[in-house]
């Protein structure tokens, strides 16, 4: 039997996945409204039905996170999701102003490529399966090689669901040999419209070099700032509930506390109380050696594990309730490794005197993240508006940055692909739904009449009276005569008779 190299394998398969997938989303571009619903409703029921079984897998396969709380992921990816776009308008006529004479069409993209992380990876299957063909695209995904198996469990539960609902063949696939050839190949595919890429930097760079249309997504590093009035027990159980769903691997998760010094011993002794451990400043050097590699990389062996695993292999005793891993941090940056995001249970610690210094914190806090999401915990309305200018596309406000930087505990569209707009170098600063993944046309109908556009404009002054004709020509000194007016007069004319 013949055998061919991984990468030849890897980039052939590439290409039939998105040969099919062109013909599959030229398909789908025709359906209506009820067809499309009738997919996504038993995409929904698939990916509910197996919701259990495949954050099982995932977390078999990775290592990262808890079964519960990625079950959970992927039931806000599907019913969550399904239930909040339902009734989301993307197809044909979507919005119109009648008094400007004007109404947006929407059309599919085409193919979407979309790239998923290891960390979430069945429930971003699903969360961009569904968002595709709600816009009435197809998708092919890459998965990470690390989490290839329950990638294409997932696309492959939902490609029957939709076929069986009446989708076209190939309408969703997922490359089974994923190589860096492949992944390039399909980057670069004639028939790939879009690329929605979520996963670390060098992936998401790649995404936008391809020379295609893309949604980018890049790392977070959410400070939270627990300030003076908040309410202190409810803010930590927040925090902790958050940094410990799914052991951290949501990129939204807090990565630092900030306290005010007026209410550190309160906030220290509600983290202690609630699972929290501060460690020594050694026990914090041992614990960043095991977390980073090659500077402030995170160490995959250590994403999205639970406090007392990371304790144990870094030689410390804590208590066997320990929810999270506490590191007091004197800056910002070179020599501070926990003011680096750490997709897993460690936090940084800061105390500052006041706002100011908290608003000041963040900003620093946040270039290691910039554009992603941060999250305060008060009851000023006023300290709420001072860090909505913080360079964060999400400010959340007395919530987790798990849950709330997702749409699951706030108003945001649910979403496991997070815009960090210009300032992260991202295209979008929105939660990406449906909608980033439409074509909109605009219908204009004329309101003037243009043959004589012009003439009917009063704010049209130029040429039409001696006295605006003089001041609005520069006289650099020079007197302008009644010669000078009747050539410009003759100009406007000659202008006036070649639009006519």
């Amino acid at each position: 039997m013949e055998m061919f190299d991984k990468d030849l394998r890897s980039v052939q398969e590439a290409r039939d996945l998105t040969r099919k997938g062109k013909e599959a989303a030229d398909k789908i571009a025709t359906f209506s409204e009820e067809q499309i619903d009738q997919i996504l409703q038993n995409m929904k029921t698939a990916a509910s039905k197996y919701a259990l079984g495949l954050a099982e897998r995932a977390v078999e396969e990775t290592g990262f996170g808890k079964v519960i709380d990625k079950t959970y992921k992927n039931h806000a990816a599907s019913q969550l999701l399904y239930d909040e776009i339902k009734n989301e308008k993307t197809i044909g006529i979507i919005s119109e102003n009648p008094e400007k004479g004007t109404f947006d069409v929407a059309e599919p993209v085409g193919l979407v490529l979309g790239i998923i992380p290891s960390t979430n990876p069945t429930s971003t299957v699903i969360f961009k399966a569904m968002i595709a063909l709600k816009s009435r695209n197809a998708i092919v995904f890459s998965p990470h090689p690390t989490a290839v198996g329950c990638t294409k469990k997932a696309a492959d539960l939902l490609n029957r669901a939709a076929v069986a609902a009446g989708a076209p063949d190939g309408i969703i696939s997922c490359l089974s040999i994923p190589t860096m050839a492949g992944t390039n190949e399909l980057l670069h595919a004639k028939e790939v419209s879009l690329i929605i890429a979520t996963g670390g930097p060098g992936m998401v760079k790649a995404a936008y070099s391809s020379g295609k249309p893309a949604l980018g997504v890049g790392a977070g590093n959410s400070p939270a700032y627990i300030e003076r009035t908040a309410d202190v027990k409810s803010a930590v159980a927040k925090i902790i509930a958050s940094k410990t769903f799914d052991n951290g691997t949501i990129c939204a998760s807090e990565q630092s506390i900030i306290c005010e010094e007026v209410s550190k011993e309160a906030v220290i002794r509600e983290l202690k109380a609630q699972g929290g451990y501060f460690m020594s400043e050694e026990e914090t050097d041992k614990v960043c050696k095991l977390l980073f590699k090659n500077g402030y990389a995170m160490n995959a062996k250590f994403v999205g594990r639970a406090a007392t695993v990371i304790a144990e292999a870094a030689g410390i005793n804590v208590p066997a309730e320990t929810k999270v891993l506490i590191g007091a941090q004197g800056g910002v940056g070179q020599g501070y490794p926990l003011s680096f995001e750490k997709l897993t249970t460690v936090l940084a610690f800061y105390v500052v005197n006041n706002w100011e210094e908290a608003c000041d914190l963040s900003i620093q806090l946040l270039q290691n993240g910039i554009g992603h999401t941060m999250s305060l915990h008060t009851n000023d309305r006023a300290i709420v508006l001072k860090f909505a200018a913080k360079p964060a596309s999400r400010i959340l406000v007395n919530t987790g940055g798990s849950q709330g930087g997702t749409g699951i505990s706030t108003g945001l569209p649910i979403s496991f692909t997070l815009g960090c707009g210009t300032f992260g170098g991202s295209s979008v600063s929105e939660n990406v739904g449906p909608k980033h993944l439409l074509n909109i046309k605009k219908v204009a109908y004329g309101l003037k009449v243009i043959t004589t556009l012009v003439q009917d404009d009063p704010t049209f002054t130029y040429g039409k009276t001696e006295a605006t004709a003089t001041t609005s020509l520069p006289t650099e000194n020079k007197t302008i005569n009644d010669t000078d007016v009747e050539k410009l007069a003759n100009v406007v004319r000659q202008v006036l008779a070649s639009m006519n």
